[in-house]
């Protein structure tokens, strides 16, 4: 059984050319993630995961960021033009982990 979370959160891109936007997740929810599902991270602390933004479902992964100290999601382009979604936009998210 998978269990759901949703926040909202400011997207925003890594600092490369041609950088990854993503979300961070809440503390508090990556907190509880990490405490009763860390078994389930793959290598560099991956969780498979599946995501929702509006009407967008789609499958990809929750990564832990040491730096940050919480989940990051990756916001696929794909995905940012389907929903228009911009850097620095406070989005819904619901996640699957």
């Amino acid at each position: 059984m998978k269990i759901k979370y949703n926040f909202s959160a400011k997207i925003w891109k890594y600092d490369t050319p041609n950088g990854w936007y993503f979300v961070s997740l809440p503390i508090p929810i990556s907190k509880e993630i990490r405490e009763n599902l860390k078994w389930q991270e793959e290598g560099w602390g991956r969780m498979k995961t599946k995501a929702e933004v509006g009407d967008i479902i789609w499958e990809t992964a929750i990564w832990f960021d040491t730096k940050l100290n919480t989940y990051i999601l990756p916001i696929k382009a794909e995905v940012r033009k389907k929903a228009i979604l911009n850097s620095n936009q406070n989005i819904e998210v619901s996640i699957w982990v």
